[in-house]
C-alpha cells in the first residue's frame, strides 16, 4: 500500500511539472508563431501588430518635451524587424501617452489597445509607477496581462530606463522594487521580459549614463537603441 501511494504521489507530481517553477518564457520559443508570420510571403503574409503601451518614453519623449517619434524604441525595433524580416507587413502602434502610469493605462486597455489585436503587447510603465507604489502597479499591470492573455495575445513587459535623480547602483533606490516586480509577473505568468533596467546598470557601472540620456529621465537615440535592442532580442533570430 505505501508503495502504490508513492506511485500515486509521483505521478501526481509529474502531471504537473510547471508548479512552484514559475519563470519567465523562452526567448526563443515565446514568439515563435509571430516569428513565422514575419518570415511570411506574400500572398501568404498577414499584418502584424506590435503594440507599445506605456509613458513618456515609448511615446517619443526627449529634452523640453519635443517628441522624436522616429527615434523612439518602438520605432527603432520596427527599423531592427524590416531588416531581418524584408517581406513582412509590420504595424508599430503606440498607445503611449507621456505622464501616464499603470492605472490609468489598464483603466484604457480595453477601449484603446485592445482593440487594435495586436499579436505582441509591450508594457513600460515603471518609471512612472514608482509613484504611485508596489502594490497598485502590481495591480494594474496583473489587470493588463490578463486581459491580454485571454485574447491570446503574447505579453512583453519592459523595465524601466534610467531617471538621472535615481542612482541605479545603490540598492535601495526607487526603481530597483518595481524592476523586480516586473520580473516576478513575467515568471508568475510565463510571459516575455526586455530588461533594459539591468543594460544601463551596467553603463551606469562605467559612468556613462549622461551619454544615454537627453533629458533628466528621457533618454537619446542611444538610449532608445538599448531599449529596442533588448525587445528586438525577442522577435528576432540570431544568425
Amino acid at each position: 500500500m505505501k508503495y502504490a501511494g508513492w506511485i500515486l504521489s509521483t505521478l501526481f507530481l509529474f502531471s504537473f511539472p510547471f508548479v512552484g517553477q514559475s519563470q519567465v518564457a523562452d526567448q526563443k520559443e515565446y514568439l515563435a508563431e509571430v516569428k513565422k508570420e514575419l518570415n511570411a510571403v506574400w500572398p501568404k503574409n498577414r499584418t502584424v501588430n506590435i503594440v507599445f503601451h506605456g509613458h513618456s518614453v515609448p511615446a517619443g519623449f526627449w529634452h523640453n518635451h519635443e517628441v522624436h517619434t522616429l527615434e523612439s524604441y518602438p520605432h527603432l525595433v520596427l527599423k531592427k524587424l524590416k531588416e531581418q524580416y524584408p517581406y513582412a507587413v509590420i504595424n508599430v502602434i503606440i498607445t503611449a501617452i507621456g505622464g501616464e502610469n499603470s492605472q490609468k493605462g489598464s483603466a484604457r486597455l480595453e477601449k484603446e489597445v485592445l482593440v487594435h489585436r495586436p499579436d505582441v503587447l509591450l508594457i513600460d510603465y515603471a518609471l512612472n509607477d514608482r509613484f504611485m507604489g508596489l502594490e497598485k502597479s502590481k495591480e494594474a499591470w496583473g489587470d493588463m496581462i490578463k486581459k491580454a492573455l485571454a485574447q491570446n495575445i503574447k505579453v512583453i513587459l519592459v523595465t524601466p530606463s534610467p531617471d538621472q535623480r535615481v542612482d541605479l547602483l545603490a540598492a535601495d533606490n526607487p526603481l530597483e522594487p518595481h524592476t523586480e516586480q516586473i520580473r516576478q509577473l513575467a515568471e508568475k505568468y510565463h510571459i516575455g521580459l526586455a530588461d533594459p533596467y539591468g543594460e544601463f546598470k551596467k553603463i551606469a557601472t562605467d559612468g556613462e549614463l549622461k551619454e544615454y540620456m537627453s533629458h533628466v529621465n528621457h533618454p537619446n537615440l542611444a538610449g532608445h537603441q538599448i531599449i529596442a535592442n533588448t525587445i528586438a532580442e525577442w522577435l528576432t533570430e540570431k544568425k
